[in-house]
């Protein structure tokens, strides 16, 4: 399955919700893509639209995609990491120190042994 579809397919998965924030999940996210990148979704779209700029050898959406992914960047830093730290409180910070945002892991994350912590904090 394409990076994309199944990162979106471990939210319903693995954290029983959706991505987006009227259905969110009941769990943190940290498996699959998630355990090289907190925000594998955020980063392949921007990456997809600036593919097709280099691919088109096209300036418009090469800056598209930078576009794309400021808007990203600002929705992740100033909504998303504290609605994350508010609902799952230290599993999410344990999480946040060990991924980066955005430049993949070498290898995977492997906190737990075991599932991934259940819920809420």
């Amino acid at each position: 399955m394409p990076a994309l579809p199944a990162a979106f397919a471990r939210f319903v998965r693995e954290g029983r919700g959706t991505p987006a924030p009227l259905a969110p999940t009941e769990r943190l996210v940290v498996g699959g893509l998630y355990r090289r990148v907190r925000n594998p979704m955020y980063v392949a779209v921007p990456a997809i639209v600036a593919g097709q700029g280099l691919l088109l050898v096209r300036p418009e959406p090469l800056l598209y995609g930078i576009a794309v992914w400021l808007a990203c960047a600002a929705f992740v830093r100033w909504y998303e990491e504290p609605r994350l730290r508010r609902t799952y409180g230290a599993a999410y910070d344990a999480y946040r120190a060990a991924v980066p945002a955005w430049v993949p892991r070498a290898t995977p994350w492997e906190p737990w042994e075991g599932p991934p912590p259940a819920g809420r904090r």
